[in-house]
C-alpha cells in the first residue's frame, strides 16, 4: 500500500500545475518526467545513505507554494555588491531574473543572458542540459523538483580562446517578502577551448521570511580552458537552500572552486566533478562557520576518469551553539586513470559542547600508478597554542579569535582576488560566535 504524499510533496505538485507550458515539446516532456519521478519517490528519508546526516522530517511537513514572479520582479533589494567585482552582474530574486538590477555586458565573445530569454530565442542548444535524465529515486528529489519547476536562471557561454576581463557576479536573492514559498533556478556555464572565466555566485536574502530555494548548476570547461568559481552563501537564518553543482573538465582544463557557507537554516550543497580529459585539474577550497541551530551539509565527489589528472581539496568547518555541520568528501579513481594525483583534507573545530560535525572522507581507486591521500579531523582549539599566545600578553578571547580565524582563512589563502578575499575574511569574522570575536 502506497503511503499518502507529505504536505511538501503535495504542495510541490500543486505548484507544478501553475507552471505554464513552454510550447517546446522536449522541454515540457522533461519537466513532466522529472515531476513524476519526484512524486513517485518523495523526499529522502534517514535510511537513505546520501541523506543520513540531514533528516528532512520537519521539511516534509512544510507546504511551500510557488513564489509569485510578479512580486519577485518588483520587490526592492538592498545593495549586494562585493569588493573586487565591478564587471557584469546577473541578479535573480526568488528565481526570477531582474534586468533592472543587472548588467549583462561581459565583453566580446561572451554570451550572457537569462535562461528564460535563451529558451525563448534559441532552445535547441540547451536541450542536452535541460532534458538531462537524473537517476530516479529520493536521493535526487531536489534535482527532479528543480528540473520540473525552474523556468529561469543564467546562461553563460565563453567562446573559444576568449578571456573574460572581469569576474561575473551572479546574485541569487531570497526576497523574504513571500514567506512559505519556494523558488528554483538553473545555471548553465560553458567555457570554450582555451578560454578563461571567473564567476562569483552569491546567495543572499533581502528579508527574513522563510523560503525554500533550489539551484542546479552545470559547468562545462573545454580543452585547455580555466574557470575560477567562488560560491558565497550568506542567506537569512530562516532560509532553506539546496544546491547541486556539476563540473565537467576536458583535457588540460583547470577549475578552482572557493566555497564559503555562512547563513541559512538548512543548507545542502552537492558538488560533483567529472575529470574527463587527460591532464585536467580540479581544486576546491571551502569553509563553513555555523552557530545557533544551523544545519549545513556539504557533499563533494570528484571522479577521475582520465590519465595524469589531479585534484586537491581543502575544507574547514566550525560549529558553535547547537549547530550541525556535515561534510562528505569522496574521490573515485576509475580504471585506466593512471597517473592521478588526488588529495583531500577536512579539518573541523567544535566551539560548543552541543555542536556536532560529521565528516566522512572516502577514497576508491581502480587504477594503478596512482597517488592519493585523504584525511579528516574534528577537535577543539589547541590549548598549547592558546597558552603560547596568552604567555605573550594576548587576552584569552583575542587569542581564541586569532586561532579560529587562522584556521578558517586557510581555505581562502589561494583566492587571487585580494579585495574579495579580504571581504570574505571579514564576513567570517562577523559570523563567528560573539564569545570569540568580542
Amino acid at each position: 500500500m502506497t503511503s499518502a504524499p507529505s504536505p511538501f510533496v503535495r504542495a510541490a505538485l500543486d505548484a507544478a500545475a501553475t507552471v505554464p507550458a513552454s510550447g517546446i515539446a522536449w522541454l515540457d516532456a522533461a519537466r513532466r518526467e522529472n515531476l513524476d519521478a519526484f512524486a513517485e519517490a518523495g523526499l529522502p528519508e534517514a535510511r537513505n545513505e546520501a541523506w543520513k546526516y540531514t533528516p528532512l522530517r520537519a521539511l516534509a511537513q512544510r507546504a511551500y507554494a510557488r513564489a509569485d514572479a510578479g512580486v519577485a520582479a518588483s520587490v526592492p533589494l538592498p545593495s549586494f555588491t562585493l569588493p573586487g567585482l565591478d564587471g557584469a552582474r546577473a541578479v535573480f530574486v526568488d528565481g526570477v531574473f531582474r534586468a533592472d538590477l543587472s548588467s549583462l555586458d561581459a565583453g566580446q565573445g561572451v554570451e550572457l543572458s537569462s535562461l528564460a530569454a535563451a529558451v525563448l530565442a534559441q532552445p535547441e542548444p540547451l536541450r542536452f542540459a535541460l532534458a538531462n535524465r537524473y537517476r530516479r529515486g529520493a536521493a535526487d528529489a531536489f534535482a527532479h523538483l528543480n528540473a520540473a519547476l525552474a523556468t529561469d536562471g543564467l546562461v553563460l557561454r565563453v567562446a573559444d580562446g576568449v578571456r573574460m576581463a572581469k569576474p561575473l557576479h551572479v546574485v541569487h536573492a531570497t526576497s523574504g517578502a513571500q514567506p512559505d514559498t519556494a523558488w528554483h533556478a538553473r545555471v548553465l556555464v560553458e567555457v570554450g577551448k582555451g578560454a578563461h572565466a571567473d564567476v562569483v555566485e552569491h546567495f543572499v536574502s533581502a528579508g527574513d521570511g522563510a523560503q525554500l530555494g533550489t539551484v542546479v548548476a552545470d559547468y562545462a570547461v573545454r580543452e585547455g580552458a580555466t574557470l575560477g568559481l567562488v560560491l558565497v552563501q550568506d542567506a537569512a537564518a530562516s532560509t532553506t537552500l539546496v544546491r547541486r553543482g556539476h563540473v565537467r573538465l576536458d583535457a588540460k582544463a583547470e577549475v578552482t572552486v572557493h566555497a564559503v557557507e555562512l547563513g541559512g537554516a538548512l543548507v545542502r550543497h552537492e558538488l560533483t566533478a567529472d575529470v574527463l580529459g587527460d591532464g585536467a585539474r580540479f581544486d576546491t577550497r571551502g569553509v563553513f562557520a555555523l552557530s545557533g541551530r544551523q544545519h549545513v551539509d556539504t557533499q563533494l565527489e570528484i571522479h577521475h576518469k582520465a590519465r595524469d589528472t589531479a585534484s586537491d581539496a581543502l575544507w574547514r568547518g566550525i560549529a558553535d551553539g547547537r549547530s550541525r555541520g556535515v561534510f562528505r568528501g569522496a574521490i573515485v579513481v576509475a580504471e585506466g586513470a593512471d597517473g592521478t594525483d588526488a588529495s583531500l583534507s577536512n579539518k573541523n573545530l567544535l566551539l560548543s559542547g552541543q555542536a556536532e560535525i560529521d565528516t566522512k572522507p572516502e577514497l576508491e581507486i581502480y587504477a594503478d600508478e596512482v597517488k592519493a591521500a585523504h584525511g579528516a579531523t574534528i577537535g577543539q582549539l589547541d590549548e598549547r597554542s592558546l597558552f603560547y599566545l596568552r604567555s605573550r600578553g594576548i587576552p584569552l578571547v583575542q587569542a581564541r579569535s586569532l586561532l579560529t580565524l587562522a584556521f578558517c582563512r586557510a581555505a581562502l589563502e589561494s583566492l587571487p582576488n585580494e579585495a574579495l578575499r579580504e571581504h570574505l575574511g571579514e564576513l567570517l569574522v562577523a559570523h563567528l560566535p560573539t564569545s570569540i570575536t568580542e
